[in-house]
């Protein structure tokens, strides 16, 4: 999209009940901005989207390749949660469009939740819940034990798995973790080699990996029978990285003593559509409908940095935070206006951009380049006067894929 767009014509819409601090916060910077409780349908979505120019979604809209070759007029896409699984980044990336999410706002609430899971597993409190509210009383110590002491190990040692791993360790458990990557563990926390010697040694095992190739049917039948027999699972990551049939097996068979499952490989599209799940009924499972950040100060938090980030993009060009995109962190530009351009990262375009500002005779203040192996991401600073002029003429290189003008 090339576009010299006054804030005040820049149309905003968020999709799946996100948080009212984003819409008061972008209102106030003067956008226009269209609220929507539920998720769209890819092709009502197509259709909606021809009217704005900013998108905010959470994990139940799906944009896909198709999507953004409709609607590469877009600006930039926010996703008000933590994973963007659920967006076709590279497509965004080679239409120029930043897609920015929250990956801090919710790692409280989802570690918090997770506590709470291991207290809940280790007490058998969803059975004798279920079971008082029919009428029985079980008042007996069978089955349930104190948490301290056990080992929890933890796949997956990002922001919530380190967090976790902090307030598991003051309720007196011992964690041990896996992750791919080299992390520096908190407290006493102790990092292991490998996933299955995290299995072995763990009496609850939660997970904290994203969705990748690689995570996809992460646990399976081999890695449950790894498992400590009379062990836990905890899955509040993503619904793919669990084998369902493979745990209600191991659940039967009483290999496992318990699960808690926050996320399913098919979660239902609102909350009026009926929920299945091969885990119903079996003894000391929880089940949660994907609440692991549903808070009102996750949500609140959510809604205020992704807010935050939209702003400082429009406004400033500033692409931090930005999950597809090269990194530019900008501030004011004052006594000028700020050209940013995206393309394609060929030799020579710098060249030619700045040939065509040197013949119009602008006068820049200043220029921030930033590139990917896709794509080159200029901001530039220059006088009022010429802005315009070269502006036009840089729209129509080859290489170019958007320019904007801010103002």
């Amino acid at each position: 999209m090339n576009t010299i767009l006054g804030r005040n014509k820049l149309k905003i819409l968020l999709l799946e009940n996100i948080h009212q601090v984003a819409q008061q916060r972008l209102e106030e910077c003067g956008y226009q901005v269209t609220m929507e409780d539920a998720a769209l349908s890819e092709n009502n979505l197509i259709e909606m989207i021809k009217d704005y120019h900013v998108l905010g979604i959470r994990s139940k809209t799906r944009l896909t390749e198709k999507f953004f070759d409709k609607s590469s007029h877009l600006l930039t896409v926010g996703a008000f949660c933590i994973g963007t699984d659920q967006v076709a980044l590279q497509s965004a990336n080679l239409r120029g469009i930043p897609v920015f999410n929250a990956p801090y706002s919710n790692t409280r609430s989802v570690a918090e939740l997770v506590i709470g899971y291991l207290i809940g597993l280790a007490r058998g409190l969803a059975e004798r819940s279920q079971a008082a509210h029919k009428g029985k009383w079980i008042k007996s110590a069978k089955g349930s034990n104190e948490v301290r002491g056990k080992v929890l190990g933890i796949i997956g040692y990002g922001h919530i798995g380190s967090q976790l791993s902090v307030l598991a360790e003051a309720l007196g458990l011992q964690v041990v973790f896996y992750d791919i990557v080299k992390k520096l563990p908190m407290g006493n926390a102790r990092s292991v080699d490998s996933l299955a010697d995290v299995l072995k040694i763990s009496d609850f095992v939660s997970l904290h990996v994203p969705d990748t190739p690689e995570t996809r049917n992460l646990i399976g039948k081999k890695e449950l029978s790894t498992m400590r027999k009379g062990s836990y699972l905890i899955n509040a990551s993503r619904g793919t990285v669990v084998n369902i049939s493979a745990l209600a097996e191991s659940l039967r068979s009483e290999h496992l003593s318990g699960a808690a499952v926050d996320v399913f490989p098919q979660e239902p599209e609102s909350n009026k559509d009926i929920f299945e799940t091969e885990l119903q009924g079996l003894a000391n499972v929880i089940l949660t409908p994907h609440i692991g950040g549903s808070t009102q100060e996750a949500q609140e938090n959510i809604g205020r940095e992704v807010a935050d980030s939209f702003i400082r993009f429009i406004q400033y060009g500033s692409t931090t935070g930005a999950v597809n995109f090269p990194t530019v962190d900008l501030v004011a530009h004052k006594n000028s206006v700020r050209l940013i351009n995206v393309h394609k990262n060929v030799p020579g375009v710098l060249k030619n951009i700045n040939e065509i500002v040197a013949n119009v005779g602008a006068n820049i203040s200043a220029q921030y380049l930033a590139t990917d192996s896709n794509i080159g991401y200029l901001v530039m600073d220059m006088e009022y006067a010429e802005a315009d002029e070269a502006y036009k003429q840089i729209i129509k290189l080859e290489t170019n894929i958007r320019t904007r003008i801010l103002r």
